[in-house]
C-alpha cells in the first residue's frame, strides 16, 4: 500500500462525523457523480443513493476493516460510484452506459485496486450475511453476540449457558458458517465457469 492521501481527512470526517467535511464531501464530489449517472439512464434520486452507498461502504470499511486511503478521494470515489451504478443498471437489465471511458483514463492504478478491494469486501459481508441467514436462531444469536466483543462469560449469563456450552456451541456455529460460505462460493465459481 502507498502512504496515506491528506484526503484520508475526509474518511476521519465520515468516521468521526464531522458535519463540515462531510458538507464539503457532498459540494466538491456529488456534482461531477451526479451528472455521470443522469448522463447514464440514472436520476438525480439514483444518484443521491448511489453516492450514499458509496459513502456508508467507505464508512464500514474504514471503521471495520482501518482503510486507509492512498489516493485523491474524487477519483476514488467516482470510481466506487460508477462501479455500483454499472452493478445497477445490470441488475435493472437496463441498456449498456454510454460515455464510459470520459474520465477513467486518467485514474490511476491504485485507485483501482482500492475500489475493487472495497467493492470485493462489500460483495463479502454480503456473502456473509447471506449465508448468515441460513443458521439456526440459537447460533445466529450466539454469533451475534460474540462479535460485539463482550467478554465470553458475559454472554453465557446473557444467554442463560454455561461458559463451557457457549464455547462448544460458538465453535460449532461457526464450523458451519465456514462450511456454508465455502460450499457456496465453489457453487458460484462453477456458475461462472459455465457461463
Amino acid at each position: 500500500m502507498g502512504k496515506t492521501h491528506p484526503d484520508q481527512q475526509y474518511i476521519t470526517a465520515l468516521l468521526t462525523n464531522n458535519q463540515v467535511l462531510i458538507g464539503q464531501i457532498y459540494s466538491k464530489f456529488f456534482g461531477k457523480i451526479k451528472r455521470y449517472i443522469v448522463n447514464n439512464n440514472g436520476s438525480e434520486d439514483d444518484a443521491a443513493d448511489i453516492f450514499q452507498e458509496a459513502l456508508i461502504d467507505i464508512y464500514q470499511q474504514a471503521k471495520h476493516k482501518a482503510f486507509v486511503l492512498t489516493c485523491p478521494l474524487e477519483p476514488f470515489l467516482l470510481m466506487v460510484c460508477k462501479r455500483k451504478w454499472l452493478n445497477e443498471l445490470k441488475k435493472r437489465a437496463v441498456i449498456p452506459v454510454t460515455n464510459q471511458s470520459d474520465d477513467l483514463l486518467s485514474i490511476g492504478e491504485d485507485v483501482f485496486a482500492q475500489a475493487e478491494e472495497l467493492l470485493r469486501q462489500d460483495e463479502e459481508a454480503r456473502h456473509f450475511a447471506d449465508m448468515f441467514k441460513k443458521l439456526g436462531e440459537r447460533c445466529q444469536e450466539i454469533i451475534r453476540h460474540s462479535l460485539t466483543g463482550e467478554a465470553q462469560e458475559k454472554i453465557a449469563e446473557t444467554l442463560g449457558v454455561t461458559y463451557g456450552y457457549l464455547r462448544k456451541k460458538k465453535s460449532e456455529c461457526m464450523a458451519t458458517l465456514i462450511q456454508l460460505i465455502q460450499k457456496s462460493k465453489v457453487k458460484s465459481q462453477k456458475l461462472k465457469v459455465k457461463s
